[in-house]
């Protein structure tokens, strides 16, 4: 799909409800984790890591944390022992990332808002954005990428589809039914989530629509390496954009950058 509309979603709403957001969020944590769909660019992390002589991530617009727990785990088994990842986000959940925290080593987070176009210099380390960048509309993520290049700082930027009309298709049919069938399993327990998604089902609803529009509002390999030129025009940064797919069918869609002449 070469199509890309920036549609709205209700998650980026400021007036959207706090409690209908972090019910989508959790799900989509949830389901991230549990079907390991950031398994497949561990490689590349770890290479990027390497190059940039780092074990240490800054995870922006973390929303729920899903995209990171189960990389930093299989990082850790799989030649880094010492990867650990900051989770920051505009609307940090510290409650969801404290249960995150408490059962995987090396993850922690910052409390603050964080605003991933003018990220604080002293938060360090090889920056990654997990489902997230799709939201952000050229010019927003433009400024991020050139954030990231003006501190250079090493970016990953990773989104858990390869924008397909069959994962449309996905949205509107068979993840609503496994929305349903997981949200009882979701931890932390909320009772408000039960309620928005059975006797109100305003979570469910808001998910087909949001994640119908992700998809739309994806950026092929090919948009995110003329957004990284854009964000780059000195060409400092070593680009690479492309897909991945995992042993199971899905894809993953990536874009990563390095400091060009990192050991002078």
């Amino acid at each position: 799909m070469k199509l890309r509309l920036h549609l709205f979603e209700f998650e980026d709403l400021p007036w959207f409800p706090r409690v209908i957001r972090a019910g989508m969020m959790d799900y989509l944590r949830f389901m991230i984790s549990s079907l390991g769909i950031y398994q497949p660019i561990v490689p590349l992390l770890r290479n990027a890591l390497e190059q940039t002589s780092q074990a240490s991530m800054l995870e922006l617009c973390a929303g729920a944390g899903g995209g990171t727990e189960g990389v930093v785990r299989t990082l850790q088994t799989t030649g880094l022992p010492a990867a650990q990842v900051t989770l920051t986000d505009l609307y940090p959940q510290p409650a969801a990332w404290q249960l995150l925290a408490s059962r995987t080593p090396g993850l922690h987070f910052a409390a603050m808002p964080v605003d991933a176009t003018a990220v604080p210099a002293h938060l360090g380390g090889f920056r990654t954005v997990f489902s997230a960048f799709h939201h952000f509309a050229p010019p927003t993520a433009t400024a991020l990428l050139t954030d990231a290049v003006r501190q250079r700082a090493g970016i990953g930027v990773f989104e858990g589809a390869g924008k397909h009309w069959a994962e449309i298709l996905l949205a509107l049919t068979v993840l609503p039914v496994a929305q349903l069938l997981i949200t009882p399993f979701i931890r932390p327990f909320r009772l408000s989530r039960l309620v928005f998604t059975y006797v109100v089902p305003l979570i469910p609803l808001f998910t087909i629509w949001d994640g119908c529009v992700s998809i739309l509002r994806m950026y092929a390999p090919e948009q995110l390496l003329a957004l990284a030129h854009r964000a780059d025009p000195q060409g400092t940064f070593i680009w690479q954009a492309g897909k991945v797919r995992h042993w199971w069918g899905p894809e993953v869609t990536y874009l990563i950058g390095l400091p060009r002449n990192l050991g002078a």
